[in-house]
């Protein structure tokens, strides 16, 4: 994957946009700033925060708009210039914190049972044909001795994961999600992708279950699905993995078949990547070494 298409997918474009932004503003109040400086800073960062495709919340966007639109005309003229500069790096260090939480990897706590129930799409399930690669859920079965359920199917979207879920006994303590890129890549609209997947998270977080769920990589402008995403994994007590991680995982030239489903490689490097994020819950104190 090229590596600027990973830096703004990741997301790590937002808090470069965000750095440009405070470098504009604090560049501005020097005595003798230099004069393209500022506006180089800010058009740059303005551009990697809103190609981004970050989710904060809509007011958070509001006010930091008005605050940086504020600098933008004031920002020659003293004492005005300096204090809307230091007003808008103080925003923009605010925008930083609320979306550095997003980029943690979440904890979960040890489970009663060795078994883990995975919906997925076809990044899990595979592309059918004659692609013969072992399944990262099996792979991650074999090399930790896991029960795991794998009900992921070709062209999964969470309205059709849904069905499947419900006509499937879901007996695991634990519950990880890889679904989504089909609503967000095909004809799903934001209303739409909102109501499944709230039924969807409703129905897998029954019986006090733990559900994990990859955060979706998105494309440029397509704010609105990461928002219904990460909402609906807050109502339903959700835990969401960040996006860089599953996109780590198809970066890599060999890790994928077309640039988004998994050869062997990728499966297996998957498999790693999830016993990473589940191995606490079913190895607590004496984890695989």
């Amino acid at each position: 994957m090229n590596p600027l298409v990973y830096h703004f997918v990741s997301g790590h474009s937002f808090f470069t946009g965000v750095a440009l932004l405070i470098l504009a503003a604090a560049v501005s109040v020097r005595p003798k700033p230099a004069m393209r400086l500022p506006t180089f800073a800010f058009l740059a960062g303005a551009t990697s925060v809103a190609l981004s495709s970050t989710p904060i919340p809509y007011w958070f966007y509001l006010t930091a708009g008005v605050v940086t639109c504020t600098w933008l005309v004031l920002r020659n003229k003293k004492p005005w210039g300096t204090r809307s500069a230091y007003t808008m790096i103080a925003v923009w260090l605010l925008a930083a914190a609320l979306e550095a939480p997003h980029h943690i990897s979440p904890t979960i706590r040890p489970a009663m049972e060795r078994r883990l129930t995975v919906i997925g799409d076809s990044v899990t399930a595979g592309v059918g044909g004659d692609e013969k690669s072992e399944r990262w859920p099996a792979i991650l079965a074999k090399q930790h001795g896991l029960a795991v359920q794998d009900i992921s199917h070709m062209g999964e979207t969470v309205a059709s994961a849904l069905k499947r879920a419900q006509d499937h006994k879901i007996e695991s303590p634990v519950v990880l999600l890889e679904i989504g890129g089909n609503d967000v890549l095909g004809a799903t609209t934001v209303a739409e992708f909102e109501h499944g997947l709230n039924r969807l998270l409703a129905h897998v977080t029954e019986h006090n279950r733990q559900v994990i769920m990859f955060e979706l990589p998105l494309p440029p402008f397509f704010h609105e699905y990461g928002r219904v995403q990460r909402t609906a994994a807050r109502k339903h007590g959700v835990r969401l993995v960040p996006k860089r991680v599953f996109l780590s995982v198809i970066a890599g030239g060999d890790s994928t078949l077309d640039t988004i489903h998994l050869s062997q490689r990728g499966h297996e490097l998957m498999a790693s990547t999830v016993w990473k994020i589940v191995d606490a819950a079913f190895e607590p104190g004496h984890r695989d070494k």
